[in-house]
């Protein structure tokens, strides 16, 4: 029977901890260094030979978060370990996914392919922006969901008159999966953006007037979308806001941004660190649902049972 081992790269070591601790596994130890001209030199101080290997780095900015797991992974290989599973909390650069106009990139490919090139095994990653990028690997993926955590804080709540509402027309199957967990009414907010990272609200496709609002996405950037949102629900009628997003990125002026909003609260996920605080925003954290997810692929069991919520 091989070993499972878990490793953490810098991105994220918290999470990485906790996650070890679900597993019931000390989190191995990997030396990563970074050269005073910037490059990054990564040692397994551990014997890995024959092991499972199980690396959590989550690959939101700076870039060296992605290229330090890159490294990781081969690194693994070349010592001979069984398997290397990239477990990827928030998969950066997600966002890239088609060529929507002339002479981009598609960048998720372009990471998938890295990714499968460095020696990955196996990708474990939680709420992808588009899930379809499961089909640019030519490796197992696991596609895990942050409901699973989330849902349970609202309905916990039992929050009278709800709604659940997708910020936009590409986030509808979350939101009806969300809906039909909590038994509420669905919205839709139908979204123009005339530039990267500017959003602006043109429809609102449901009822909000007098009704709790829960607003689900898979992350919150600039939080421009989000606040956009918030303001036309409130002018539409709604009563309390809220959120749930799994990857907080809060980048820019976000924080200030949702501080200033007609926002209640937003629950995130610890998916990234969050390095700002503010009384509007609420961590939950996801190293159950990896722990258990990491335990169930090392004795080759199923997990799609337990984390399967795109159904709705």
């Amino acid at each position: 029977m091989p070993t499972l081992k878990v490793f953490s790269g810098r991105a994220n070591r918290p999470l990485a901890e906790k996650i070890a601790h679900e597993v019931g596994e000390p989190l191995g130890q990997c030396d990563i260094k970074t050269f005073s001209d910037g490059e990054i030199w990564a040692k397994y101080a551990d014997n890995i030979r024959g092991c499972d290997v199980f690396i959590v780095q989550s690959t939101h900015p700076p870039a060296e978060n992605l290229l330090e797991l890159l490294i990781m992974i081969d690194a693994a290989k070349r010592a001979s370990a069984r398997k290397v599973a990239a477990v990827i909390p928030y998969f950066g650069y997600a966002r890239q996914d088609r060529k929507d106009q002339p002479r981009v990139s598609i960048t998720a490919k372009l990471i998938a392919n890295l990714l499968t090139g460095a020696g990955a095994d196996r990708i474990i990653t939680m709420d992808l922006h588009a899930p379809q990028i499961q089909g640019f690997f030519d490796i197992p993926v696991d596609h895990l969901y942050s409901s699973a955590v989330l849902v349970q804080q609202f309905k916990r709540r039992k929050m009278a008159n709800l709604s659940v509402a997708s910020p936009d027309v590409g986030g509808i199957k979350m939101a009806r999966a969300y809906a039909k967990r909590l038994e509420a009414d669905l919205i839709v907010i139908d979204k123009r953006r005339p530039r990267q990272n500017e959003a602006e609200v043109m429809n609102i496709i449901g009822e909000a007037a007098g009704r709790n609002i829960l607003i689900v996405d898979d992350l919150v950037d600039t939080a421009g979308t989000l606040t956009n949102a918030v303001t036309a629900l409130k002018q539409a009628g709604a009563r309390e806001v809220y959120a749930a997003c799994t990857h907080p990125v809060l980048s820019g002026n976000a924080i200030e941004r949702i501080e200033h909003s007609g926002l209640e609260k937003i629950y995130v996920t610890d998916s990234i660190p969050v390095r700002a605080t503010s009384p509007k925003i609420e961590v939950r954290t996801v190293a159950p649902i990896f722990g258990e997810a990491i335990k169930r692929t090392f004795k080759n069991l199923s997990i799609s049972s337990l984390f399967d919520i795109d159904k709705g």
